[in-house]
């Protein structure tokens, strides 16, 4: 077995103060990462021990030319190399077939490149490298050499078998010996893989196995391939064919037997760390199950894989806990087979302890443990610089019971590389340990002032790394405080303190000093508040495709820059998503958009600080509706329950709360499904309660917090026996209204009720008085029955009885209902009125004879009826209309007070009886007049001020005086703040007043103003306004100007409650001319005007004047370019330009006749034009719809319009043949064609290029009047 071998050296501190530099030329600095080093100041001449960084590797060469055997080594001075085999010296150098390869930290040995012969077993065996310096030797692991030939494929015949259909078989593969373990691969001829199954599968030993043959199977290309990876080497072996024999009879099935291993037990022995395969192989049919269990225990998922369709068991890195029983169960429909491992599991040896390669002090004792543990337990041995330590040359070591290795009293001859070692059967491990005998004054060689900072409740370690030989011992001290005593603080072995559970009154200096010397150094610490979670994420449950939301509220100390929010799921950091959106961070929350299956775990939030970071978590389910139930049975039939049981479906991760049955009656289809009961969610069965003589279907339903289920698949249809009816239909009742009719009615009764089938009612009458005579019945379908001729208002014995073809319902208990009602005959006797006060009466009256009613005494009725004011105008009573009221009493009342009537008003009263069937007759009108009341306010009232300290008021009267009006009260009241001030009044006597003028009113203040009309019975209700009188009107301040191209706009803010007042704006245009202009008059109301006919570009004084003074001037400039004025001059006088244009359009007129009379040879009058169709072109058009396009449809309707005048009628111009332009004339016989017609319409507003000049401009055109007789005749002259 190879050497395991683990080199370690001093570790000692980081830095250092000067030293004796003859003393330190010894030492050295750090080595590999993986291994401790003695780390000494950085002043010191670099020494270091050797140290093996490439140890030989164990190898199996094929040829000669692969040997190669490569050890290196570190250190200072460079070390030297030697090699010993089979622990012999070995020499490669000497061997002529070698080729060596050396520098100061390498050492090769290798094949001569032309040396391609087999590799001679001379070569073969165990090679261990040293290398060498001043401060010792180190020792590499082993590293063994084997020789092998590489695999070749010997001659062999092709293979036939035959079996017969459904038996087992083993196809051999056989590959070659090599101490490489092959890959086999079958295959067929064309190379491609043999379709592996539960049936057909492949061995550890490469054979191709059969648990049963079916046709299928028959084949000649079975290949087995075999693959070499170390050599790249594959061998094809010969094709294998195999025959099928049909089965001559059903091929019958046959229990599983074991076919690798056998069946029974078996011993596997494996070693710790290594990877072990396991197989289970069995013939049968159907095709057998393979399941693999480990008595007393539990197969560890996380290490065990099965592979080959379950054949194969993995158990990686196997431990010595894996050491037990392993069986494997082949199971078919017709029996099993079984097979046990017992697996052994032991162990090369591994380390416990290793040595510590430190630094000591001369005379001081050095222990070096050293202990291992293996399968068996391993032996331990010593060797100092690869020589073994034994009695003879042990010198002051001694080796321990525990295999520790003891140096008494060292002295520089000690320091040397210990070497320990560690084997059993299974191999050997070697570690080297460097052991350095000085002496060194002590110092510390951490910083001084280190700053600690941590939050409270953590660990704080405060260093004091010190560096000596013999080591340093140190105190910590702080002020006159013993820290030792307090629990939470502990001195470590390297010179540190730590302190558990930091609070802030841990805050301070810290001294750290070395023992016996003055050498010390002051650590500062520093305590924050420590981070929390406020309010953690909470677990969520969400359907898929929905929003889940977390939260998470962190506090922290403010003295820490701001922490980091970070979430992770399942311990996977989460970054914020950009293009699907999927998660966003907002604040304290984390988002998750459209959520999904995959989006179930862990979510867990950290609020990481500069110190300390704080975390909780929270799960997120996701859960949906449940699935429907299933497999619903019906069982347990009884007279009237059935038993409904059923298989719940997935709740998908919420539990189901209750189940909901529902039925559909299969009689009445058009209800649907109903519900008919309800169990809890952790039921699967209930017990229903039916009615008879139904046909049932079930369904049911099951709801958890997410939603309902889809109903289940309906059951099975039950159907209950008819019985007889159960129970009697309800409100059983009489509703007669005709007179001398009897109508019995009932609320019909559910179809569910009936109990079977042909259903009736059997309704049964008798009159009350005596009892009557015999009961007398019908039966029917459904209500009401009639029964005539019974008298009015009679009492009657009524039932009605469910039946049906299997017998009556329960006997019911009768009612009593009466015949139809008639009017009543008699009204109401002793009829008197007391009058309480202006709007309130008592009415009595007898009591009526109950006889008289002929019905159900609802109660009297109190018609009132207004004929209208007491008051002295005939006139104005003839006006006012009639109205009655109407009030209504019980029918045990003989009293009634009745109010809210109409003041000074003349009433008649009657009385009359009601029943269901409606009044009777009214007693004798009764007349009786209201007293005199207080009057309604005066309908309207309208504020005005003829002068700042008069108010006028203006008002109409009240819209019922309730008496005779006396006058009006005037109150009036300033408005103030605190509302105290008094109130004041003027008493006005003329009652046909309609105004009144308030003088020396506060001209400031703004008033509450209260009229009230005056009755002999009071003061009637006020109507009350506000306001203020107007003051004399001022012209506007804070004046703002918005200048244009042709125009100002003036703006100003109208002062409130003032009067309007008009002012003027005059302007004159500084540059062209001293005429002032004015503006029209301006209100001051108005707040806004716009001051027209400016020139571009031009300056402008503008004075506003109010009166005959100017109150606001100031200077504007017009926006825009300024335009010259053209010189007056013959070339620009408007009669000039009218006869050059009259002129040029005669002559155009000319050409157009020559080109008319040159195209028709002849003259056409206007008239006949007229009669034939006319031009579109030339067709009249109306002003606001100039310019526009005109369809044929709208051409036609015109032509067919009656009230169209002609294009001619009535138009003298027309029949002479003439067009007037200005003072010529020009007569002639023309035919107007679409150029003549197209140069004389054009819109009267001039040419689209002289748009926008000023109104004033020299250039814009003068538009004669239009005529409206249809034809165009009118010209644009360009002035």
């Amino acid at each position: 077995m190879p050497l395991m071998q683990r080199q370690q050296v001093y570790s000692r501190g980081h830095n250092s103060f000067h030293l004796l530099p003859l003393v330190l030329a010894l030492l050295f600095l750090g080595v590999l990462p993986s291994q401790a080093a003695i780390e000494m100041p950085s002043n010191c001449e670099d020494k270091r021990p050797p140290q093996i960084t490439r140890h030989p590797d164990s190898v199996t060469i094929f040829s000669f030319e692969d040997l190669n055997m490569t050890c290196e080594a570190s250190g200072v001075p460079p070390p030297s190399f030697s090699w010993t085999k089979d622990g012999l010296p070995f020499d490669p150098s000497s061997k002529t077939e070698l080729e060596v390869k050396k520098n100061p930290y390498s050492f090769v040995f290798q094949a001569l490149p032309s040396n391609t012969r087999d590799p001679p077993k001379s070569y073969e065996g165990k090679y261990v490298c040293f290398a060498n310096n001043e401060l010792g030797t180190a020792v590499s692991k082993e590293a063994i050499l084997r020789t092998d030939v590489p695999p070749t494929l010997q001659r062999e015949n092709r293979v036939s078998v035959k079996s017969d259909e459904g038996s087992s078989i083993v196809l051999k593969c056989n590959p070659p010996q090599s101490s490489m373990e092959p890959n086999i691969h079958w295959m067929d001829q064309n190379l491609r893989h043999i379709q592996l199954s539960k049936r057909m599968v492949v061995g550890l030993d490469g054979n191709l196995y059969f648990a049963h043959l079916t046709m299928d199977d028959s084949r000649d290309d079975y290949t087995c391939n075999v693959q070499y990876l170390a050599t790249r080497i594959i061998l094809i072996k010969e094709p294998i064919t195999l025959k099928v024999n049909p089965s001559n009879s059903v091929v019958r099935n046959r229990r599983p037997h074991m076919m690798r291993p056998t069946e029974g037990e078996s011993t596997y022995h494996a070693l710790r760390g290594q990877t072990i395969k396991l197989e289970c192989i069995a013939q049968g049919l159907p095709t057998p199950e393979i399941t693999w269990l480990k008595k007393e225990g539990e197969l560890d998922e996380s290490r065990t894989t099965k592979s080959m369709f379950d054949r194969h068991l993995t158990i990686k890195n196997i431990s010595e806990s894996d050491s037990g029983e392993y069986q494997c169960i082949a199971k078919n429909t017709q029996g099993n087979a079984k097979h046990t491992y017992h697996l052994k599991v032991e162990a090369k040896p591994y380390w416990k302890e290793i040595p510590e390669s430190l630094i000591y002090a001369p005379g001081e004792t050095v222990r070096l443990n050293c202990a291992a543990d293996g399968t068996p337990t391993p032996t331990i041995s010593w060797t100092k610089n690869g020589e073994k330590i034994s009695g003879s040359n042990s010198g002051n070591a001694v080796i321990a019971e525990n295999g520790s290795l003891i140096l008494n009293r060292v002295n520089s001859g000690d320091t040397a590389v210990y070497q320990c070692q560690a084997s059993n059967k299974h191999g050997t491990i070697l570690t080297n340990t460097h052991v350095y005998v000085i002496e060194i004054p002590p110092q510390i060689v951490t910083e001084d002032r280190k700053l600690y900072s941590v939050t409270e409740g953590q660990i704080v370690s405060l260093d004091c790394e010190t560096f000596g030989s013999p080591k340093p011992t140190v105190t910590w001290e702080r002020g006159e405080q013993y820290l030792l005593a307090d629990p939470r603080v502990n001195r470590l072995t390297n010179g540190g303190l730590q302190i558990f559970n930091v609070s802030h009154d841990d805050e301070g200096s810290y001294t750290c000093s070395v023992q016996n010397a003055n050498v010390s150094i002051t650590a500062e610490l520093e305590v924050f508040n420590r981070t929390v979670i406020l309010t953690p994420p909470k677990d969520l449950k969400v359907q898929p495709g929905t929003k889940a939301i977390f939260t998470c509220v962190g506090l922290y100390d403010t003295n820490l820059r701001l922490p980091q929010i970070q979430w992770r799921k399942n311990n996977q950091k989460l970054m914020e998503s950009f293009s699907d959106e999927k998660y966003t961070f907002d604040g304290a929350d984390l988002i998750i958009a459209n959520v999904e299956p995959d989006d179930e775990g862990i979510y867990t939030c950290q609020i990481i600080s500069s110190l300390d970071q704080a975390e909780a978590s929270a799960t997120l389910t996701i859960c949906d509706r449940p699935d429907p139930p299933g497999l619903l049975q019906i069982s347990d039939p009884k007279h009237r329950a059935v038993s409904l049981s059923w298989t719940p479906g997935d709740d998908h991760k919420s539990a189901v709360l209750e189940y909901v049955i529902e039925f559909e009656d299969q009689d009445l289809k058009e209800r649907g499904w109903e519900e008919l009961k309800r169990v809890g969610g952790n039921q699967e069965h209930a017990v229903l309660s039916l009615w008879p003589y139904m046909s049932y279907r079930f369904r049911v339903t099951a709801i958890n917090e997410v939603g309902k289920s889809d109903p289940s698949k309906p059951s099975e249809i039950h159907s209950t026996p008819a019985e007889a009816p159960e129970n009697n239909p309800e409100d059983v009742r009489s509703d007669s209204i005709d007179p001398d009719t009897l109508l019995i009615t009932w609320e019909k009764m559910d179809k569910r009720n009936f109990n079977g089938p042909d259903f009736k009612y059997k309704v049964q009458w008798r009159r009350v008085l005596g009892s009557g005579p015999k009961w007398q019945e019908r039966e029917t379908t459904e209500p009401p029955v009639i029964v005539p001729d019974v008298g009015n208002f009679s009492a009657f014995e009524i039932k009605v009885q469910a039946i049906n073809a299997n017998g009556d319902g329960p006997e019911p208990d009768p009612v009593i209902g009466y015949s139809g009602e008639d009017v009543p005959l008699e009204a109401p006797m002793d009829v008197g009125v007391a009058v309480l006060n202006s709007t309130t009466i008592r009415v009595t009256w007898a009591a009526i004879d109950r006889n008289t009613v002929r019905g159900h005494l609802l109660g009297y009725k109190v018609h009132l009826t207004r004929k209208g004011s007491r008051g002295h105008h005939r006139g104005r009573r003839s006006r006012e209309a009639e109205s009655t009221v109407v009030e209504e009493t019980g029918p045990n009342e003989e009293t009634k007070l009745i109010s809210k009537l109409r003041p000074y008003s003349r009433y008649l009263l009657s009385v009359a009886v009601f029943n269901k069937r409606g009044e009777g007759p009214h007693s004798e009108p009764l007349p009786f007049n209201t007293e005199e009341g207080v009057p309604s306010p005066p309908t309207s009232l309208l504020l005005d001020s003829p002068s700042e300290t008069e108010m006028a008021l203006h008002w109409m009267p009240p819209a019922h005086p309730n008496g005779i009006l006396t006058g009006y009260l005037l109150q009036y009241q300033r408005i103030t703040e605190s509302d105290d001030s008094p109130l004041q009044k003027d008493e006005i006597d003329n009652p046909t007043a309609t105004h009144y003028t308030l003088k020396g009113l506060d001209r400031h203040s703004q008033y509450r103003f209260f009229l009230r009309g005056l009755t002999k019975a009071g003061k009637g209700e006020p109507i009350i306004m506000t306001g203020a009188t107007t003051l004399d009107g001022v012209p506007p301040s804070d004046i703002s100007l918005s200048v244009g191209e042709n125009s100002v706009n003036v703006s100003w803010e109208a002062k409130r409650r003032h009067r309007n007042v008009g002012f003027y704006i005059h302007y004159l245009k500084k540059n062209g001319g001293v005429n002032w202009k004015k503006s029209e008059k301006v209100n001051s109301s108005q707040t806004f005007y716009q001051l027209r006919g400016l020139n571009p570009g031009s300056d402008y004084l503008l004075r506003f004047f109010y009166g005959n003074a100017s109150f606001w001037e100031t200077d504007i400039k017009t926006e825009g370019t300024e335009m010259t004025e053209v010189q007056a001059s013959i070339a620009t006088q408007g009669w000039f330009i009218g006869v050059v244009s009259a002129l040029v359009l005669l002559l155009l007129i000319l050409l157009i006749l020559c080109f008319i009379k040159r195209s028709k040879g002849g003259k056409y009058s206007v008239k006949d034009k007229e009669d034939g169709p006319m031009d579109s072109e030339a067709r009249p058009m109306k002003e606001e719809t100039f310019g526009e396009y005109r369809s044929l449809e709208s051409d036609l309707e015109e032509k067919q319009t009656a009230s169209q005048p002609s294009l001619c009628e009535d138009n003298k111009m027309c029949s002479e043949d003439t067009l007037n332009f200005g003072s010529s004339a020009l007569t002639t016989e023309l035919n107007l064609d679409e150029s003549l017609a197209s140069q004389i319409s054009r819109p009267s507003e001039g040419p689209e290029g002289f748009r926008g000049v000023p109104d004033n401009s020299p250039l814009n055109p003068t538009t004669m009047a239009p005529t409206t007789n249809g034809m165009p005749n009118s010209i644009t002259i360009l002035d």
